[in-house]
């Protein structure tokens, strides 16, 4: 049985962005997919957000609070929407051996998604997206990698060096 291998949609050509776009990684597409099953994940769609939707970021607002919300329309808050999505996925991905995110990405940046003050100014501080912060605090034994990572010849053998071990594989 092959590793299985949860992916941010976008990265799979999906166009599920804010924008309607996608960031199809053609390694993901052309290699990984050989090699493991992989299951296509966005967040934001997932929990209703439709496409086209508002772009949204992280903002810090108080102490170590942080939210999603609009770039524009600083009252659009969608971190309670995608808490209700997160609450119902602790099964779906207890299966994975891994997870491979999209960078920057207010749902999926796994540690380097920029961080914004409540004035919408940006603070200089790199943090992880809401979904990655939440798979990081539940699944700690998740291999987690995101599309820039794997951008490295070295960096993609190494990924599926320990995915092999991860699952078992020979």
């Amino acid at each position: 049985m092959k590793p299985r291998v949860g992916v941010s949609a976008c990265l799979l050509g999906r166009p599920v962005r804010y924008d309607g776009a996608s960031r199809p990684h053609a390694w993901i597409r052309d290699v990984l997919r050989h090699r493991a099953e992989l299951l296509p994940i966005c967040p934001e769609t997932e929990a209703g957000l439709g496409v086209p939707r508002p772009p949204v970021q992280l903002v810090r607002q108080g102490k170590g609070r942080v939210v999603m919300r609009g770039v524009e329309d600083h009252g659009l808050d969608v971190t309670a929407r995608l808490g209700r999505w997160l609450e119902q996925q602790q099964d779906r991905l207890a299966g994975l051996d891994a997870l491979i995110f999209k960078s920057r990405s207010p749902s999926c940046g796994l540690g380097s998604t920029p961080l914004y003050g409540p004035e919408g100014e940006e603070l200089g501080e790199d943090y992880d997206g809401v979904f990655a912060a939440w798979v990081r605090s539940r699944f700690p034994g998740l291999l987690l990698y995101d599309d820039v990572m794997l951008e490295d010849v070295h960096q993609q053998e190494a990924f599926l060096a320990l995915l092999r071990k991860k699952s078992g594989m020979k």
